[in-house]
This record gives structure tokens, sequence and C-alpha cells, in this order.
């Protein structure tokens, strides 16, 4: 059954607002450009990178979290454009050549690599954290190997499927640049 986000980003408790390490990692290797958040949630992400001078779009189909987004990057004068648009649905197109990174961490939508690469400029980067199939019956799981081959022909920066320290699930990641 698939989960109410809405419900789920209304529960203060469970809201994350610390970016995920590998970006941090991706930011201190970029200068400032355009980038696109898939599946921002409440900008935890997009928040991070528009404190460094990074001009965001922030996608997600959910309402609450796409207000979150808006609520914290007006407190912090920040300026992010920020759609609310189901992913899954075909909302929301990604615009060819149109970012110097794309990133999406812990959602999974296949469908989307290929936008993903057409979207990312020459010279442009994506990154990704995705969880990996075990035997746990989640359904939005990548196969071992699956995102590297996603991106075969991009040199690939990084890459690693683990469990990372302080998780419980392994996960895929990669840093791959668009040649």
């Amino acid at each position: 059954m698939p989960r109410n986000w809405d419900e789920h980003y209304a529960q203060d408790a469970i809201l994350e607002f610390t970016p995920v390490p590998l970006l941090v990692e991706v930011a201190e290797m970029l200068a400032p450009g355009r980038a696109l958040d898939i599946a921002s949630g409440p900008g935890r992400n997009a928040l991070y990178l528009a404190g460094l001078g990074w001009n965001v779009v922030a996608v997600d189909a959910s309402r609450a979290a796409i207000e979150i987004l808006r609520e914290r990057a007006a407190a912090a004068q920040l300026v992010i454009e920020t759609r609310q648009a189901d992913l899954e649905a075909g909302a929301f197109a990604i615009e060819p050549a149109g970012y110097d990174l794309i990133y999406d961490f812990f959602y999974l939508q296949r469908n989307l690599f290929t936008q993903i690469r057409e979207g990312v400029r020459p010279g442009g980067v994506f990154t990704a954290e995705i969880h990996l199939r075990e035997d746990d019956g989640h359904r939005f799981v990548l196969e071992p190997g699956e995102l590297r081959a996603a991106f075969a022909g991009w040199k690939i920066l990084y890459y690693s499927e683990a469990v990372r320290a302080g998780h419980t699930r392994a996960t895929a990641r990669i840093i791959a640049r668009k040649a």
C-alpha cells in the first residue's frame, strides 16, 4: 500500500533537515549552477544547495512537503523554485540539458532515468543514493549493479553498493559526470 506522504510529512518528529552526505561531497566538487531535486520531500537538500548559491528546482508530489520547503526557504531568505507534481503520473518533465546537477535520494522511478540522462548538461553531474533489493519485500529498490548500468557511458566518479555507517539497509550510491 502506498504511503500517504502528506500525513508522513505532517509529523514534525520525523522531519530531517541535514543534507545527504553524498550531496555535500558533490557540492564541494562543483561551482553553483542549476540543480534539480527529484522527490525533494521537505527540501533538506534543496535548502542546503540554495544556501550555497545554487538555483534549485525542487519537485515532490506531496503538498505538505512542498509547503514545508517553501516556509523554510522563506525563513532562510532563500529562493527555491518548488513544484508540486506527481512524478509517477508524468506531471513534471525534466527539461533537456536544463541542469548542471540532478540528484535523487531514496526515490526510485526507473522510467525517469532516460529523462535524467537527457536533463543533465554536458559536463554536468547526476548523483543518487537508492536502496538495494533485500529479502524484505520492499518494491522500490534497485538490483545490484542496476544504477551503474543506467549511467553506462558516463564517467563514474564514485560508485558504491553497501550499508552506509549508521544505517541498516544497503544502498547504491553514484556520482556520474556526463561527457
